[in-house]
């Protein structure tokens, strides 16, 4: 049996090593830059700060290690198209023929998803979610972030929300496999609905209106899902004669 496995653990290996060179390029290419990319990823808690108010480092190592954060997260999206490629090389050998061809759009439309998804993570999500933030404790102290705490928690959020995100591929993917279709999707909803905002809760700062800024467009990806299933791999009830027979 562990013979059996050889190839496939050979071939795991080969696609992960070609990932991991994918992502140390880019994280290098990435840290010659990381200055106007920690720019980017600062601006949105710099807008909502008071104008006394600033971003801080406690420590000599930290502003070294944020740059490593910094980079290691935009060599992650640099790289994230090869690494589904890759991916993709992996399960191939268990496709059908027909099914192999789905190569490319699987690569584009996973990785449009996932930037789009740290899209609205960047541009909706993180500014109102730290406007309130700073707005509820300007009222008591004078704000000055750890610029390593809030590099991690947007790297968290934007992966989030990226791979939220990914739903509707997801569900693509499976529906052409046959291992999924809209009466399933449908019947899990009520779990996805309290599975959506359990993530929500912990992927969001916590307020409400942050919580649903994420819950929503998820709940509304999640019925994209179904309807994706349906057009792809429609649920086939049993007739009245197979049901008889059962």
């Amino acid at each position: 049996m562990f013979d059996d496995l050889k190839p496939h653990i050979a071939e795991l290996r080969k696609r992960l090593a070609y990932s991991i060179g994918a992502l140390f390029v880019a994280f290098f290419v990435a840290f010659y830059f990381y200055e106007p990319i920690l720019e980017w990823m600062t601006l949105p808690l710099k807008e909502v700060l008071p104008d006394d108010s600033y971003m801080i480092a406690t420590g000599v190592p930290e502003v070294f290690f944020t740059a490593v954060k910094v980079s290691l997260f935009s060599g992650f999206l640099l790289a994230l198209p090869f690494i589904l490629y890759q991916f993709w090389l992996f399960i191939a050998p268990g496709l059908y023929e027909h099914e192999k061809k789905y190569v490319w759009p699987f690569v584009f439309f996973a990785s449009g998803m996932f930037f789009l998804g740290a899209a609205f993570a960047y541009y909706i999500v993180v500014p109102y979610g730290f406007a309130f933030l700073v707005n509820f404790a300007e009222q008591i102290v004078t704000v000055a972030p750890k610029i390593n705490e809030y590099v991690g928690f947007f790297t968290k959020i934007m992966i989030g929300f990226g791979i939220a995100f990914e739903l509707p591929v997801i569900t693509l993917f499976l529906a052409l496999l046959g291992l999924v279709d809209d009466h399933t999707l449908k019947s899990f909803f009520k779990y996805a609905i309290i599975l959506i905002f359990v993530l929500a809760a912990l992927l969001t700062p916590p307020d409400v209106v942050t919580q649903l800024l994420m819950a929503i467009p998820l709940i509304i990806l999640y019925g994209v899902s179904i309807l994706i299933a349906k057009i792809v791999n429609p649920y086939k009830p049993l007739d009245d004669e197979e049901e008889e027979t059962e």
